[in-house]
């Protein structure tokens, strides 16, 4: 439980770190990506950038599974 909790944690502090590096970038996060869908036409999602999809659904799950990584190293580290 202490293993998944702290892997879980990792994760997490990984994901606002990179929400808030790609906001100051330029890039959409999920967040506003999800805004953006809700918020506008369905002939207005061409306006999203190559650079936001290849964010959302390449770069932001290989950073998700390298928070995992370092939780995992972390948690055997001290356990």
């Amino acid at each position: 439980m202490i293993r998944l909790y702290c892997i879980g944690l990792f994760i997490l502090i990984i994901a606002i770190i990179a929400n808030s590096l790609v906001v100051k970038i330029g890039i959409l996060s999920w967040y506003d990506f999800l805004n953006y869908l809700s918020d506008k036409e369905a002939s207005d999602i061409e306006q999203v950038k190559l650079i936001d999809y290849l964010w959302l659904f390449i770069g932001y799950p290989f950073v998700l599974g390298l928070g995992y990584i370092a939780g995992k190293k972390v948690y055997e580290l001290i356990f």
